[in-house]
């Protein structure tokens, strides 16, 4: 006998570009959200029963109405004010997760200022949150974050001393690039009064931590970060960190009477390795 022993549901990808035209600046947002609803919805599974059964349609267009109804300073703010708006408007919803991701767009630089309303596509890299609200509770949990965070520098950078067997071919390096794409998740342990000073103030931290710390290991930079970012946002109980190792291969330019003093590299995507750890206050 098979039983329903879990069920959810919901929207992804909802994508948004919001624009604030104040009268001298405006503002730009372009967010990808993901809902999912977590209730009384087990009748539509069990009898096709779908009475209580927002559609997801309905939750897209969710999205756009509140967006154009309520302000909104960063994507924590607008992931909480969804949450709220399913567990009070609907009282099958029992929990709802919301996950934002938010595109980096940068103000284009036009003569000693920056342009009011043109802007440079900033890379790789999201900001992003996720919020989770029960209809017990009247606080959410709430993760901020960053991902896709491309970081190199090219030297400061050792691996050695690691374990010699007879699969080991990689050598003793005390001089190498070092290439990751952060992903950053952080869990705050109380709400601050600034969303964007705080994210301001982790990422500077992360990244003058990865361009500041002589690595001996990948592992031993990630703690570094960790550490730096709760030391400068006492908002925040404990940050994820996942480092894939970004191989740069130094090319082999003997057959061609060359000597490679830590110049010429392949850049290899596959395979790779891929550091994580979680750094907690004690």
């Amino acid at each position: 006998m098979a039983i329903l022993h879990h069920n959810a549901y919901g929207k992804s990808c909802v994508r948004l570009t919001k624009v604030v035209r104040g009268p001298h600046r405006h503002e730009l947002s372009e967010l990808s959200v993901d809902i999912q609803l977590e209730g009384d919805f087990a009748d539509s599974y069990l009898t096709g029963d779908n009475r209580k059964i927002i559609a997801t349609d309905s939750m897209k267009n969710t999205v756009y109405v509140l967006a154009k109804e309520n302000d909104f300073r960063c994507v924590e703010d607008f992931s909480l004010l969804l949450c709220r708006h399913f567990i009070s408007t609907y009282s099958q919803v029992r929990t709802v997760t919301v996950d934002i991701r938010e595109t980096k767009w940068d103000r284009i630089q036009a003569g000693d200022r920056p342009h009011s309303h043109a802007f440079v596509a900033g890379g790789s890299e999201l900001r992003t949150c996720r919020a989770q609200l029960d209809s017990k509770s009247t606080k959410a949990d709430l993760t901020g974050g960053i991902a896709g965070l491309q970081v190199l520098k090219t030297t400061g950078s050792e691996f050695s001393d690691f374990v010699s067997d007879r699969y080991r071919t990689l050598k003793d390096s005390h001089d190498r690039i070092f290439a990751t794409s952060v992903d950053a998740q952080w869990t705050y342990g109380s709400q601050p009064s600034d969303f964007n000073a705080d994210f301001a103030a982790i990422r500077t931290a992360l990244l003058k931590t990865f361009a500041t710390h002589h690595s001996l290991a990948v592992q031993q930079t990630l703690l570094a970060m960790g550490e730096a970012a709760l030391a400068v946002c006492p908002s925040i109980q404990s940050i994820d960190l996942k480092m894939p190792n970004q191989h740069r291969i130094p090319f082999n330019l003997e057959p061609f009477g060359l000597e490679n003093n830590n110049e010429i590299y392949v850049p290899t995507d596959e395979p790779f390795g891929m550091i994580s750890g979680t750094v907690r206050r004690q």
